[in-house]
């Protein structure tokens, strides 16, 4: 294993629960990204690949499962760098959970609240991580990630309403934590974002005139299990594949106590049950983002991902 991440970016990783590193992937690499994105926009079937942006049905807001969808977004997901830096954050044995790539095109990029990846999907232990590479230069103009340094040392917020989950925190003071300290990751177009499956994060509508696009595999330590299999896990589970070194024979399991994300009706997204679109007419929209989905329900066949 190489030092992709120096000892002072693992360090503030811990304390703080992201870091951002630059020089993982370089120029070339994020261009061709770009292009096979281009590519699969220009679909004559949107909706097999990606989920549309309710403001203009047209434009893409997350593409389904990247990695399954072309080799380039496998070969990332992979790249020797990349599962160095995610080895520093949580060992040697590393499966590659789920990919999707959100698009945030200008001026109708959908807002993301704020949120714990972990409450979609509780493991038995939080050595979890996700890498959120840009595809794009990343600011606060064009609704970069935004983040609460050390948010994840302070357990699993209620993301539920008159009892059922809604996937989101109001804001940082609505979970007990200082609104003044919530802070921009910005970088440039190749840069990487680590962040811990505790730490509360959000972006904003991206009302700028530019693309604000992010590649996100996220990975789990292999002795890290689903301990709840509802849809996230079915539709993670059939295609997460271990990268790095080998399948214990053992779970590892930390003490707590986790809610489970028990939503009033199964939703295809993040946005969704955030929006509260999902409760519609109760009627699930097929996606092709599901791998357990069958033609018997409607929906298609064509890979995984996460709803994060």
């Amino acid at each position: 294993m190489g030092n992709a991440l120096s000892q002072g970016q693992v360090d503030f990783y811990r304390e703080n629960g992201f870091c951002v590193a630059e020089g993982i992937f370089d120029a070339a690499v994020i261009e061709q990204a770009r292009a096979v994105v281009d590519g699969l926009l220009s679909s004559a079937d949107l909706a097999s690949v990606a989920e549309a942006e309710p403001e203009d049905g047209s434009r893409a807001r997350r593409i389904w499962a990247p990695t399954s969808r072309d080799k380039l977004f496998a070969g990332i997901a992979e790249d020797t760098r990349l599962l160095d830096a995610v080895e520093q954050l949580i060992g040697p044995d590393i499966v590659l959970q789920y990919s999707k790539l959100n698009v945030k095109p200008p001026r109708v990029g959908s807002v993301v609240e704020w949120h714990q990846d972990f409450a979609y999907y509780p493991h038995t232990n939080t050595d979890l991580v996700a890498t959120l590479i840009y595809l794009d230069d990343a600011t606060r103009e064009n609704a970069c990630l935004r983040v609460v340094p050390g948010s994840h040392r302070h357990g699993l917020f209620k993301h539920e309403a008159d009892g059922h989950f809604v996937g989101k925190v109001a804001s940082p003071a609505d979970a007990g934590l200082d609104d003044a300290t919530v802070t921009d990751c910005e970088g440039p177009a190749g840069s990487v974002v680590f962040i811990h499956p505790l730490l509360l994060h959000s972006s904003e509508k991206n009302l700028s005139d530019m693309y604000r696009r992010v590649f996100i595999p996220s990975y789990r330590a292999a002795d890290a299990l689903p301990i709840y299999y509802g849809p996230h896990a079915a539709h993670n589970e059939p295609t997460a594949k271990l990268v790095r070194g080998t399948t214990p024979r053992t779970v590892r399991s930390e003490p707590g106590q986790w809610q489970l994300p028990i939503a009033a009706a199964e939703f295809n997204s993040l946005y969704q049950v955030q929006e509260g679109s999902h409760l519609g007419n109760g009627t699930k929209t097929p996606t092709g983002y599901f791998a357990h989905e069958t033609d018997t329900d409607t929906s298609t066949n064509a890979g995984t991902g996460a709803s994060m």
